[in-house]
């Protein structure tokens, strides 16, 4: 009898699965909602340029004048790099609007799209949100 098929049946399998949930994590439906745009306008706590996506930590003065933390996740390093993004970039205290969407579990989390800077200068987050790229979002 001949095995080798069959464990290459398994292989295929393994991979066909592993490549299902990897596109699964990197959706954007996955994780955030099209229909909860953000636009928030905050002070740079941190920036972690951590793989598989960069964090950004916000502090945003609410309507109560209450300061909430956000997180907004970003592209990969490498991925900032490309687009003119550098660890500089965005020190701590930077005050930034910040335009991407918020997660589906409604906590203060959102993936970024792109972020403004008080000069107007703007940067773009290359991660999985619609325009995070500098493509059109229609």
């Amino acid at each position: 009898m001949n095995r080798v098929p069959t464990k290459l049946a398994f292989l295929a399998a393994g991979l066909l699965a592993s490549a299902a949930f990897a596109w699964a994590h990197h959706a954007f439906a996955a994780e955030f909602d099209i229909n909860r745009p953000i636009k928030l306008r905050g002070t740079v706590v941190k920036m972690d340029w951590i793989n598989p996506h960069s964090w950004i930590h916000i502090d945003v003065k609410g309507a109560d004048g209450k300061v909430v933390t956000w997180m907004i996740e970003g592209g990969s390093p490498n991925v900032l790099l490309r687009l003119g993004f550098t660890k500089d970039a965005l020190p701590a205290g930077s005050e930034i609007v910040m335009d991407g969407f918020q997660a589906k579990d409604g906590s203060n989390r959102g993936v970024g799209k792109v972020l403004t800077f008080a000069d107007g200068r703007k940067l773009f987050l290359g991660g999985s949100a619609p325009g995070a790229n500098g493509e059109s979002d229609k």
